[in-house]
């Protein structure tokens, strides 16, 4: 047999002895054999096996890098005692012009209490609101963190607290902002972490409680005391505590300044907490929240809108500082209450009243943007936009004036109908020709209408850019009556323009800014700023407000003294304005609704005029009385010196030759005449001596025909002015 045939014998014995032999195993001995290792274990229990080693090595290993993320993290972490020198924020003093203080801003520390010192009632009261498991944990509560993550997950909002510790809340009062990120989570945790390692429990709840915000500059409990409570914390009683505590989740809304009864609720959550968790009984848990004695708001009144406009302008004149400043403004203490108290007495039922006054150089004495800040801190004064209606005829006049009209110059007061626009008269008369003085006095619509569109109504809208109107203007037949929209503080600077001989101004608030140890920081430079319109335009235009305010719609003005000034109201009395000035102040006025409804009964020449007067009587009373200068000198080239100036010069009119036809301006034909000199036609040139002189100085007649006939002497071309162009 081959050696391919015995190899295959071999193997065939082999094959039926292995057949036999399992043929002769019990299934016990086959179960055992299997499981001894002849049957590889399954693939997920491997994979089960690798993750769960992998798992907990990659676990150790973040908490080795966790600890030394901590270890890092705690000896970076000042002392105790340079956390405690540390204060946030910065304090602004502001003061008046007189170097009164009129507000602190900024953060506000009381004194300084030790954990000894801190009332019990107090300590309770924020670890039950804000912390209930401080005293166990170790600066992350894994009970709150498991909650946000199921929370994450599932979307419930079942948890009633929020997921950082009081410890953590430190670290980033101390270190960090308050972005609502992964990032800065992260850093928190280690932080509070870190804090736990190097301080005591009671260090970090003393801590706390010193340094934590509770709103309206307040920094720390007895800061917050003193505010709300007018005492010091160590006096805090259980109900007091209960407020105080109820603030750190959000300070301004459960302010018990801003909204008494949402502190209120606040504070009954507090003692329904300390009462579960065993810090006061049922009958301290029952105290009567509403009986607490708050401290009254004396501070939050109209001056808050003036510093709310001038303190951002820091930021532009002050390079970056971090120390205490004072801000010494230009506001008058006086001033600004005569105008508080002009604005809530005059101002109708159900609207909002606004009000600035200037100083001749800009300098702001008063300024109240709202009838009450405490219920509304948006400013009317500087923000709000609205038609300022017939007081906007300042620079349809103006415009006029420059172009050559006087105050006693006839117009027509009739029915005018521009490019579709038709507009009335508030009395929907008209009262035919009157002078210019009168028609402004009066506010009558379809003069100003016929003045702007002969100089233009973009030569309107560039002479109210001239006097600081920054506001969008249209430049429609209907922008002659106040159209487009602007801020108080920017008509009440135009006026105060005119005030100012016609010298441009700038208002400004803040006069120098020094440190808290004297050292100056800045110093406001008065501007150089030229003059905006000429000499006889001024007067013209000081003439015309003054007869408004003497004869006109704003007789509610008068004082006792010159006032000059204008009155404006829009359609269906949605704004009232009135702005003018006397004795070197410009005071403006507005009243209207925030929403632009009409407001029933108001006019500019009604509630504003007697809010400006109310308000000017006391702004004055210690200025002399100053008479305006009202006398227009007009330019020469306006005069008219003898009889032939009407004429002008040739090429300025349109002529109307003999024949009765039209010559346009510089194209009179001229003819040379017989003795080389320019000038009239040669046949109307005079001779050089007389017919008489010439038949004596000849001895006898001239002949007949060398005789010109004498002709009439014709009278003057008729001079014709050329139309005025259409804006």
């Amino acid at each position: 047999m081959s050696r391919r045939g015995d190899r295959l014998q071999k193997k065939g014995a082999r094959g039926t002895r292995r057949a036999a032999a399992q043929r002769s195993e019990t299934p016990a001995a086959r179960s055992k054999a299997g499981s001894a290792g002849g049957k590889p274990p399954s693939r997920l229990r491997l994979w089960l096996k690798r993750g769960a080693l992998w798992g907990g090595g990659l676990a150790l290993l973040g908490v080795v890098m966790l600890g030394i993320a901590v270890a890092m993290a705690a000896r970076s972490i000042p002392g105790y005692s340079a956390l405690k020198a540390n204060q946030p924020g910065q304090t602004i003093i502001v003061r008046a012009r007189d170097g009164r203080e009129i507000v602190e801003l900024g953060p506000s520390f009381g004194e300084w209490l030790d954990h000894d010192e801190i009332p019990s009632t107090m300590t309770n009261a924020m670890i039950a609101v804000e912390d209930k498991r401080f005293h166990s944990h170790f600066g992350i509560d894994p009970v709150r963190l498991t909650g946000a993550l199921v929370e994450g997950v599932t979307g419930s909002r079942a948890r009633l607290g929020g997921t950082s510790t009081i410890t953590q809340q430190l670290a980033r009062n101390l270190f960090l902002n308050s972005n609502r990120t992964f990032d800065r989570k992260a850093r928190e945790a280690v932080l509070a972490l870190a804090l736990e390692w190097k301080f005591s429990k009671e260090e970090i709840l003393e801590l706390y409680l010193n340094k934590v915000y509770f709103g309206g500059g307040a920094y720390g409990i007895d800061s917050a005391s003193r505010k709300f409570f007018s005492h010091p914390a160590t006096e805090l009683s259980v109900g007091e505590a209960a407020i105080i505590a109820g603030l750190v989740k959000a300070p301004s809304r459960y302010s018990p300044t801003a909204d008494v009864q949402a502190a209120v609720d606040r504070a009954q959550v507090v003692l329904r907490l300390m009462r579960e968790q065993g810090y006061i009984s049922s009958d301290q848990a029952m105290v009567d929240v509403t009986a607490v004695q708050l401290k009254q708001a004396a501070g939050q009144n109209s001056v808050r809108y003036f510093t709310d406009w001038v303190l951002p302008q820091l930021d532009i004149i002050l390079p970056e500082t971090f120390e205490p400043i004072e801000v010494w403004t230009t506001l008058d203490i006086g001033m600004q209450r005569a105008a508080t108290t002009a604005i809530e007495a005059n101002t109708p039922r159900g609207a909002q009243g606004a009000l600035v006054s200037l100083d001749r150089d800009g300098a702001i004495l008063a300024l109240v943007g709202g009838t009450d800040y405490v219920a509304t801190n948006f400013n009317r004064a500087t923000a709000a936009m609205r038609q300022p209606g017939s007081s906007w005829k300042l620079f349809v006049y103006l415009a006029a004036l420059e172009a050559g009209y006087t105050p006693e110059d006839m117009v027509v007061d009739t029915p005018v109908t521009i490019d579709g626009w038709s507009p009335r008269n508030s009395n929907g008369r008209n009262v035919g020709e009157t002078d210019v003085r009168t028609a402004f006095a009066f506010s009558i619509n379809t003069v100003a209408a016929q003045l702007g569109n002969e100089v233009g109504f973009g030569t309107v809208a560039s002479m109210a850019r001239r006097f600081g109107i920054t506001s969008e203007i249209a430049t429609f037949p209907s922008m002659v009556l106040g159209s487009s929209e602007v801020r108080l503080i920017e008509m009440t600077r135009a006026f105060a323009a005119i005030s100012a001989k016609g010298v441009g101004i700038e208002p400004y608030g803040i006069a120098k800014v020094t440190t808290a140890d004297g050292e100056l920081l800045y110093q406001h430079e008065e501007r150089r700023d030229r003059a905006l319109v000429p000499d006889y335009v001024v007067a013209g235009m000081t003439d015309l407000l003054q007869a408004a305010v003497q004869t006109g719609t704003g007789r509610a003005a008068q004082i006792g003294r010159p006032v000059a000034g204008k009155t404006g109201t829009t359609s269906s009395n949605k704004d009232g304005w009135f702005v003018g000035f006397s004795s070197g102040v410009t005071t403006g006025v507005w009243m209207g609704r925030d929403d632009a409804r009409a407001v029933p009964g108001l006019q500019g020449g009604r509630a504003p005029a007697q809010a400006f007067a109310a308000f000017m009587r006391y702004a004055v009373k210690d200025r002399p009385i100053e008479e305006f200068d009202i006398t227009v000198e007009l330019p020469e080239w306006q005069l008219e010196p003898d009889q032939e100036a009407m004429f002008g010069e040739p090429d300025d009119y349109y002529f109307i030759d003999e024949q009765g036809n039209l010559v346009e301006p510089g194209r009179r034909e001229q003819i040379p005449s017989p003795f080389g000199i320019e000038g009239e036609r040669a046949r109307d040139a005079p001779a050089a001596a007389s017919e008489d002189f010439l038949e004596q100085a000849t001895g006898g007649a001239l002949p007949q025909d060398r005789r010109e006939p004498r002709r009439p002497q014709a009278p003057p071309p008729a001079a014709v002015l050329p139309p005025q162009p259409n804006d």
